[in-house]
């Protein structure tokens, strides 16, 4: 395997939405609670990295091995394992390489950072790989949206925020008779402080899957993938892909106004001229190969922008 066909089975251009999440909530442990751990960073960094590579080689095999249409819609090109024509083998290879990396890194961020990070870390792998496999795959259910949205958005920034604060002081385990007992205490404020931070994240990712599922409406028929835009029709998807957008400037504000977000955050305002321009063009015309990319343009505006604000707020404090 090339490393031009490993790039693309594993789609690293897509990588950037779990690392500005993950980003983001590191700027914000520094900019809200004055905290970062280096260490912590980079093992979340490599295992985060990983596991969303093996999350999308594992997709992408098994949309090979399911496709019952392997003829039109691009399928030819952008399926990487038939362009490429790389050994099931290899592929398999590859993704439990990717798997394994992810896991050891993972449970050395478990035992410097809590067990906390384990519980969230199973759930999210867990569905990281019900998302694609299984009888019946995540990815092709109309819940993809939400379950990419809440886990790849608020889980992923809650978790990045919380490694590098002291211990307790976002959420508290305590096992007491080895684990017969358990108590947890949670600061109920931060938590919906980090939800709220976390809602234009949790947006545009979801709109990148939905986007995405818009573009593949016809496909997803054909290989009886019941997306949710398969389920509430084309003209619900589309309102829905522009009132996340509205509602996620709308959140940004709302967490200036009850003083989260720094002052900064008002110039974020001008990047819903860019935002709306892509919404506009994707209104006239849902295509793979020429407007989906649209998505991604408007979810990495709004997350670099958001992660510059939070950064530059948060220098003072470094």
């Amino acid at each position: 395997m090339s490393i031009i066909s490993f790039l693309k089975l594993v789609e690293i251009q897509t990588k950037v939405a779990s690392m500005i999440p993950f980003l983001i909530g590191a700027v914000y442990a520094v900019y809200r609670f004055e905290e970062f751990n280096g260490y912590h960073f980079f093992l979340m960094f490599i295992s985060l990295l990983f596991i969303d590579m093996a999350t999308t080689a594992i997709n992408n095999y098994y949309d090979f091995k399911r496709a019952t249409k392997t003829e039109g819609y691009g399928y030819e090109t952008h399926n990487a394992i038939v362009k490429y024509k790389l050994k099931e083998a290899t592929v398999i290879t590859v993704i439990l390489t990717l798997f394994i990396i992810a896991t050891i890194t993972g449970i050395l961020l478990v035992i410097s950072a809590g067990i906390l990070i384990l519980f969230l870390g199973a759930i999210s792998f867990a569905l990281g790989i019900l998302y694609s496999f299984g009888p019946i795959p995540i990815s092709r259910l109309p819940l993809g949206e939400a379950v990419s949205g809440f886990f790849m958005g608020f889980v992923l920034i809650f978790v990045s925020v919380y490694i590098h604060v002291e211990q307790g002081q976002i959420v508290d385990m305590l096992f007491s008779n080895g684990i017969a007992q358990l108590s947890i205490h949670i600061d109920i404020v931060e938590v919906i402080y980090i939800f709220l931070l976390s809602v234009p994240i949790m947006f545009g990712i979801a709109n990148i899957m939905l986007a995405n599922n818009i573009c593949d409406l016809e496909e997803d028929l054909e290989n009886k993938r019941y997306t949710l835009p398969i389920y509430i029709g084309k003209k619900w998807a589309m309102l829905l892909y522009r009132f996340l957008y509205y509602a996620a400037y709308i959140d940004m504000l709302f967490l200036f106004v009850i003083k989260v977000n720094p002052v900064l955050v008002v110039v974020l305002l001008i990047t819903l001229i860019p935002v709306q321009r892509n919404i506009t063009k994707f209104a006239k015309l849902q295509s793979k190969e020429h407007t989906f990319a649209l998505a991604v343009k408007n979810f990495m505006i709004i997350g670099i922008s958001l992660l510059l604000v939070l950064g530059i707020a948060s220098i003072g404090y470094m």
